[in-house]
């Protein structure tokens, strides 16, 4: 009886936080069987691990290029992962519930809401299914276009296998490639010009980040914008703008470099806009990420820590948090009470959240970025690069991951995890039985600025 009691106080926080790292450990140790690799060694356990945090939290930083060193098994181990990483483990769970026959208790519908971002419990097996149907049609057309492009290349068994990988990899907002076979850690570059492969991967990331939410709204509503929900609106437009300007920056900018001179007109086009979609936490690249200026360095972490929307295979803090911190800076230099978008005022704890999210992911970032400069010696650009990409579970690398030391590996493991669970999440997750208190302290003016 004392178990039961203690079972119905998990929380759905602490739900999410179990069944993540559960997936992530078994994950692990699937990749340390001598069968997951070419050599029939076997990966190391921390080579493993971080893999398996890698695929699982959707990042796609890796320390072995994917096809050289992991065996299809390996490859079907990680890529099963980033299916249940990019689904939510609490999605998974539910499905196998609603398959099995079982009913879905209360509290389930409740973790699976948080998991989710619903802002109610109910009609949660119908979105589930919704999420299923929209996964696999999504995720077969992409894998059917990329493999009638990947085919002619690699055979039709290589090809056909490439094709669902990076379908799943794409959607997922991943970034684990196959591309190995012909050059180690190149990613997509190849397929810099190559208008089917581009349009593919780039729209499997945006349908992969806008959230699960976003889809029902516009599926439901059509074209019809006055209609759709307060977030969606937000979702839609912070995503345009996300990919409008710094598309224009990275090509009358960066691609205007000397290092870029060697490419063509439409090269620096698609890797313009490339780069500025795949920081959505997606992880892939088809231009060299050692060679971007300073500035575009700095842009691109910028993205990365936006990342995509709620309820999304995407991490990052969210495109509607900077969307509520630009509406709130707005509305105080407009000196209004309240902040207000689309004809809806937003409720003060939504901004409360999105204050402290900016804050732990930025105050992660630098953190762990100094840590790993001051221990391994790194530049510091390159590792608010790396941990920037970690902690959006993003997956764009400058190559220091591989060659960082233990204490740096395993921060970008915590880093990895914390991003894809959430930092309120974990937040919630260490906290026991919360109550509001009933009364308040007196309240007193704080000057500020």
């Amino acid at each position: 009886m004392k178990l039961f009691k203690k079972t119905e106080q998990i929380t759905p926080a602490q739900i999410i936080t179990v069944g993540f790292a559960a997936i992530i450990l078994l994950g692990a140790l699937l990749l340390c069987l001598p069968i997951s690799t070419r050599d029939g060694m076997g990966a190391p356990f921390l080579d493993a691990l971080f893999t398996a945090t890698s695929a699982t939290c959707v990042t796609g930083l890796i320390l072995h290029d994917t096809f050289s060193y992991w065996t299809f098994f390996g490859q079907l181990v990680i890529i099963t992962l980033i299916q249940i990483g990019g689904m939510g483990v609490v999605t998974v769970a539910i499905t196998i519930f609603v398959l099995s026959g079982k009913r879905i208790s209360l509290k389930q519908r409740i973790v699976m809401q948080e998991s989710i971002s619903l802002s109610q419990p109910g009609g949660i097996v119908r979105f589930t299914g919704f999420i299923l149907r929209s996964m696999i049609v999504i995720e077969l057309v992409g894998a059917l276009l990329l493999a009638y492009r990947f085919i002619p290349r690699m055979g039709i068994a290589e090809g056909t296998w490439a094709g669902i990988f990076h379908s799943i990899s794409a959607f997922c907002n991943a970034g684990f490639d196959l591309m190995g076979q012909f050059k180690p850690y190149d990613s997509l570059c190849y397929y810099l010009d190559d208008p089917l492969i581009n349009l593919v991967i780039m729209l499997l990331i945006i349908l992969g980040g806008i959230g699960f939410l976003v889809w029902e709204d516009v599926l439901k509503n059509r074209l019809h914008f006055r209609r759709y929900r307060l977030q969606t609106k937000i979702v839609l437009l912070t995503t345009a703008c996300l990919i409008l300007l710094p598309s224009l920056f990275f090509f009358f900018y960066e691609m205007s470099l000397p290092q870029w001179e060697g490419l063509t007109l439409s090269e620096k086009l698609w890797g313009s806009v490339f780069q500025a979609v795949t920081p959505r936490t997606a992880g892939f690249n088809t231009i060299d990420q050692t060679a971007l200026s300073t500035q575009s360095s700095v842009v691109t972490i910028l993205l990365m820590m936006v990342g995509g929307s709620p309820g999304s295979t995407a991490g990052g803090f969210k495109t509607t948090t900077l969307a509520v911190l630009l509406l709130c800076s707005i509305c105080f230099i407009r000196r209004k009470n309240g902040v207000e978008a689309f004809d809806r005022r937003i409720p003060p704890a939504v901004i409360s959240n999105a204050v402290t999210l900016a804050f732990l992911y930025f105050t992660g970032l630098l953190s762990a970025a100094m840590f790993i400069s001051i221990l391994d010696g790194f530049p510091l650009l390159d590792c608010l690069y790396e941990a920037a990409s970690a902690i959006a579970t993003v997956g764009l690398s400058v190559g220091i991951s591989a060659e960082a030391s233990v204490p740096s590996k395993l921060v970008l493991i915590a880093l990895m995890y914390l991003g894809r669970i959430g930092g309120l999440t974990f937040l919630y997750a260490m906290q026991r039985n919360y109550r509001a208190p009933l009364s308040k302290k007196p309240e007193e003016g704080l000057t500020v600025g």
